[in-house]
């Protein structure tokens, strides 16, 4: 129900938390998580966006560039989900994970600044896999990017906006995924 209500407040991501989801956990059987950190991992990709309920849906609908203050809004998001998150104790670890996937390895990210290894493995894996569904489906702004062209930017990433390892998770999940 609650992922139905992101959907609803931003139509042109509908499906995206399943589809990153399914690229997390893809993404962390390369590292052999744990059944516990698998679930933790789960709950925070299903539910990464959630702050984005108390971002006003013109924000999130707006076709053209944000403005400075209305970034400043959207980028509140993850605190707000990992907050909300908070208040329910089996989902404690998953709000961690929340607040920190828009963190970026090279320390550019948001809204701690974390860098490299400091970031939580589980956030880097739905940092990564919420990159590769964003580029693979259509926004209003531009058109789908091939999977192959999507992977080249994650590689291209690596290292700075996203973890090397969990760019190579990622990609190792998706090939193998492919090939079932």
């Amino acid at each position: 129900t609650i992922v139905s209500a992101i959907d609803a407040k931003d139509p042109s991501m509908r499906g995206h938390s399943q589809r990153v989801t399914e690229y997390a956990l893809l993404a962390g059987t390369y590292f052999s998580l744990t059944p516990e950190e698998m679930e933790t991992l789960e709950y925070a990709s299903m539910l990464h966006d959630i702050g984005k309920i108390a971002i006003d849906s013109r924000i999130l609908n707006k076709p053209e560039p944000l403005y400075p203050l209305e970034w400043d809004m959207m980028r509140r998001h993850p605190a707000i989900g990992a907050s909300l998150l908070r208040e329910i104790p089996f989902l404690e670890k998953a709000g961690e994970l929340v607040l920190s996937h828009h963190e970026r390895y090279d320390g550019q990210g948001y809204p701690g600044g974390l860098k490299g290894e400091d970031i939580p493995l589980g956030a880097r894996l739905i940092a990564a896999a919420n990159a590769y569904d964003t580029m693979t489906i259509d926004r209003s702004y531009r058109p789908a990017l091939s999977v192959e062209r999507s992977i080249m930017e994650l590689k291209s990433g690596s290292g700075n906006q996203f973890c090397p390892e969990a760019v190579k998770a990622l990609i190792s999940g998706l090939r193998l995924n492919m090939h079932k």
